[in-house]
């Protein structure tokens, strides 16, 4: 009777959304319910972690790698994008040539040239380029920042010279979204103005945008890959970060798709007709940890917070909706390996361990959301994860606030905020650089890269740099596994869950496919 009251109570505020769906008869539509607790900006890179990447970035705009969302049997992997291929130079292992899609126009109607790519290179790497924006290199020099240089070959080709031999280099470009010169040099390169008339090259554009009501695409009749031109008309893209709205807000006919249900809510969902879909999901709901100011430099302390997870505690909190995590990746990864260590809960040794470091009690303090990108059910997980670790000797403190807040405690590093230990921002495993490097390279260290906590091992480095010049894909992934044995071993993160990424549909949105990934392919879909 306690969750029929609380969505109950979610719908009497979710009336007052005035989300109303326009006559099927005029257009489809398809309405998504986002976590995020904002609209994701529209300026190339958005915010709002990768959520704004699923829903903004890959339907405005493409990357020159895009990722294979067609279906959901096996994890994805990059494909073609605004690139028709890429190789590296047989004769300098620091230059990839690309060749580029022709035939392909702005939704302004301007020609996708290799120019174009050049002065988007340009917009997030040359401080004096006129079109340069700093949140927006902020925002990707993580994936390019080891582009030395972009030289132009022709009009349809490219090269990247990189600072260092970089075998996975064609993911990190996936990351990175082109937006039109044409449209942002006719607006005086004002990113205010472009804001609310982007241009891209997405199998959507831009129609409207109401600030932290919703965002109003409509589909690109004129989309060059002619098999994800959408099989909806309009696609209206609502924030709402309490899990009991969305399902309220399903419920009521309000919404079509539901990202995060909560699992309390999922028996009412299921049992009023909505489609429950899950899949395995390149996600891990983890926390980063601070390797200089506090008690987690100590080994012997990281490895005490992981005994101390009764991690099917947790499973069983989220209605079972998760995988126990005892990796930074899950265990069918194909680098997963052997770790010597297995965090299996055991509280008795997570307290010899904290004794034996000299931090019995230990306080540690964890920044956390309240929502926000793939942050499952942050509040209550993050309560249990507390409640656990003090009964072992730690006393956790939790410095709760909201997701782009936590974003901007992550993105600094340890040094703007060392009196916190640990935070909690789930992280994408969409490929190794992202599952694995960009935590613990010393060349990553925040605000350069991910590496919040400024973990340093010289070892580790080694070993990426070997990956970084492995061309052939058995080597690195030798090397792969190597890696993530060693992080596990030496518990560079508080492992909790993999997340097996629930959403909830209404009855007659059809065609979605689920792919093993962070990221969606919305366009398939059919709202009957």
């Amino acid at each position: 009777m306690r969750t029929i009251r609380t969505l109950a109570s979610a719908l009497a505020v979710s009336t007052g959304l005035a989300i109303a769906a326009t006559s099927a008869s005029a257009e489809s539509v398809l309405r998504v319910a986002m976590t995020a607790g904002d609209i994701p900006v529209t300026i190339g890179q958005p915010d709002q972690g990768f959520e704004g990447y699923r829903f903004v970035g890959y339907n405005l705009y493409d990357g020159l790698v895009l990722w294979d969302l067609s279906q959901g049997d096996t994890a994805a992997d990059i494909k073609p994008g605004l690139a028709t291929s890429w190789e590296i130079d047989p004769n300098d292992d620091k230059r990839w040539i690309f060749k580029l899609r022709e035939g392909v126009k702005w939704h302004d109607g301007c020609d996708f040239t290799a120019e174009d790519v050049a002065w988007n290179f340009a917009r997030v790497s040359d401080e004096s380029a006129p079109q340069f924006n700093a949140k927006q290199f902020a925002a990707i020099r993580n994936r390019t920042g080891i582009i030395d240089k972009v030289e132009i070959l022709g009009d349809h080709e490219v090269a990247f010279i990189t600072s260092q031999p970089d075998a996975l280099f064609p993911y990190q470009l996936s990351y990175w979204f082109m937006i039109s010169r044409c449209k942002l040099t006719e607006l005086g390169n004002d990113y205010e103005k472009y804001a609310v008339d982007p241009s891209g090259t997405g199998p959507y554009k831009f129609d409207a945008f109401v600030p932290q009501e919703r965002l109003e695409l409509v589909k690109n009749e004129d989309y060059w890959d002619e098999t994800r031109i959408p099989k909806h008309d309009r696609l209206v893209l609502i924030p709402m970060p309490e899990a009991t709205t969305r399902a309220a807000a399903l419920l009521s006919g309000q919404v079509d798709f539901v990202e995060a249900p909560s699992p309390d809510t999922i028996p009412r969902l299921e049992s009023a007709g909505m489609q429950i879909v899950t899949a395995p999901y390149p996600h891990n709901w983890s926390y980063q940890l601070n390797f200089v100011d506090g008690p987690f430099k100590d080994v012997k302390v990281r490895r005490a917070a992981n005994y101390a997870l009764n991690r099917s505690e947790m499973k069983a909190l989220l209605g079972g909706f998760m995988e126990e995590g005892y990796g930074v990746v899950p265990a069918s990864t194909p680098y997963y390996g052997n770790p010597m260590f297995k965090y299996e809960y055991d509280p008795e040794k997570a307290t010899a361990l904290l004794k034996e470091a000299g931090c019995y009690p230990c306080e540690i303090t964890l920044a956390i959301s309240t929502s926000g990108s793939g942050q499952m059910q942050p509040l209550p997980m993050n309560e249990l994860v507390k409640s656990q670790l003090d009964a072992v000797g730690f006393e956790t403190n939790l410095d709760v606030m909201d997701w782009n807040a936590l974003l901007d405690v992550g993105r600094p590093g340890r040094e703007k905020n060392p009196e916190i230990d640990g935070i909690n921002i789930s992280r994408a495993l969409q490929d190794p650089f992202s599952a694995l490097i960009r935590h613990v390279y010393s060349k990553q260290h925040a605000p350069k890269g991910s590496n919040w906590g400024h973990y340093s091992n010289p070892e580790v480095d080694a070993v990426i740099d070997e990956i970084y010049s492995s061309f052939d894909p058995t080597v690195r992934m030798e090397k792969l596994t190597k890696l993530h044995e060693m992080m596990v071993d030496d518990a560079v993160k508080l492992m909790v869950a993999h997340d097996v990424n629930p959403r909830a549909l209404a009855p007659n949105v059809k065609g979605f496919v689920q792919a093993q990934s962070w990221f969606q392919d919305l366009t398939p879909i059919v709202v009957e």
